[in-house]
């Protein structure tokens, strides 16, 4: 064939592939622009916005079960991961979860550094703005630390709260975000659809490492340590579940049939935990607690966290059920060994996380191609490499986090309680709070 003919020719094939582009509405040139969904950002906004409202009612969740002198220092925290991981993730966060992966295991990009080059950029996948993508990923980053916290409340200072929540925020969530979710080596294989793995499993380890590195609170077990204000925590736990609609359908990242899919089970999920604890605590002590709800509520909200896209209802109901059992027999593991997690994150986040982690493999709505002992493996693989990371990262941000500013409260703090030592306020005014 002649150099002109071999032009002729080449100018003839693009012409039809670019025909058969514009022809085909699933395809679109690299350079086209992408035309915004509307739909899927409203539903993205008000996800997001959702979420957020979590973090609010985690404060009011864990706000209510401590003791009256503790009340306002340990919503703090929740707050306080809003300003410090709000900011980080902004500077570098979000590059470091969702840039270019280096090596499998964290990302970066320039572009993301700071938000500064997304600001009219329209995600090709999605088509929804970036913006929009990073401030809904930006709420978990907020809450997976703020979880944490309930492990070693009564008892942190304050400051060194503060560099303790950054530090993991930047070393341990968003490498494990990234591995995940963001291009690393277990994305692709391990299911995670809202953050089983990523946020409830590697906060509940980090929980459990914090307990045994803080020791018990003063006085712990052997004085009463009753919660303050069972009504504040009932209503933090409603507005848990409203907000978990966004956490785990929001994750579809879409407006359709799979966000349906998601709300729905994660509705079941949550009132099957819910009254599976009830009937527990009916059937051994003859009593149904507030407390008893609002667990079961989050133990089966939890375990359907990373399966809410992938399972039928039957599975919702079984792993919110299962999830109960679990957490609550994980709970009365903890009262044998006598490590103080004080408002039970391992017994709920972590052991809950790691039941809906694994059980979601037998319930999957579509059997993988690879079969279901491959896909447990890789769930499995995804079990493991948070529980690893976040326990050896933590113990190593406690024990630098204890050596440069300190990590427990003072003995004199303890019983003066953290709203007074640390915040000089009071939560409710009382003369003498308990």
């Amino acid at each position: 064939m002649t150099g002109a003919k071999q032009r002729s020719a080449s100018r003839g094939a693009a012409a039809v592939v670019a025909a058969a582009i514009a022809l085909a509405p699933g395809l679109a040139r690299a350079d086209e622009p992408v035309a915004l969904d509307t739909g899927t950002t409203a539903w993205m906004l008000t996800s997001t916005a959702l979420v957020l409202l979590m973090v609010p009612g985690l404060a009011m969740f864990y706000g209510g079960l401590v003791r009256t002198k503790n009340v306002l220092g340990t919503m703090l925290h929740s707050f306080m991961a809003m300003a410090i991981i709000g900011v980080l993730w902004t500077v570098c966060g979000y590059a470091m979860a969702f840039g270019t992966t280096i090596g499998g295991v964290i990302g970066w990009d320039w572009d993301k550094f700071m938000l500064s080059g997304i600001d009219a950029a329209i995600m090709r996948e999605h088509a929804i703005p970036e913006y929009v993508y990073a401030m809904f990923q930006g709420k978990f980053a907020i809450i997976t630390p703020a979880l944490i916290a309930g492990a070693f409340a009564e008892r942190v200072s304050f400051r060194g709260y503060c560099l303790f929540i950054a530090l993991w925020s930047l070393l341990i969530y968003n490498p494990l975000a990234h591995i995940i979710w963001g291009g690393g080596f277990l994305c692709g294989e391990a299911i995670d659809f809202a953050g089983g793995t990523v946020i409830h499993i590697s906060a509940g380890t980090a929980a459990l490492v914090c307990a045994f590195y803080f020791g018990a609170r003063r006085g712990y077990p052997r004085t009463a340590m009753h919660p303050n204000n069972m009504v504040l925590t009932l209503v933090g736990a409603g507005l848990l579940w409203v907000g978990w609609f966004g956490f785990n359908a929001g994750s579809s990242v879409s407006s359709g049939l799979k966000t349906a899919q998601a709300l729905t089970v994660t509705q079941i999920a949550a009132a099957s935990g819910a009254l599976a604890w009830m009937v527990i605590e009916l059937v051994l002590h003859r009593k149904a607690t507030s407390l008893g709800m609002v667990s079961g509520i989050l133990a089966g909200l939890v375990a359907i966290t990373p399966a809410a896209g992938d399972v039928l209802p039957t599975g919702a109901l079984l792993l919110g059920a299962f999830a109960s059992l679990t957490c609550y027999l994980a709970i009365l593991l903890k009262a044998r060994l006598g490590y103080d997690d004080t408002l039970d994150v391992f017994g709920i986040h972590g052991m809950a996380g790691i039941v809906g982690a694994l059980g979601l493999t037998f319930f999957l709505r579509e059997l993988p191609e690879h079969g279901l002992a491959i896909q447990l493996w890789y769930q499995l693989k995804g079990v493991l490499l948070s529980v690893g990371v976040s326990a050896v990262g933590t113990l190593a941000l406690l024990v630098l986090v204890d050596r440069t500013l300190g990590i427990r409260a003072s003995a004199e703090q303890e019983r003066a309680g953290i709203d007074h030592s640390m915040h000089g306020e009071h939560g409710y005014g009382f003369l003498n709070p308990n």
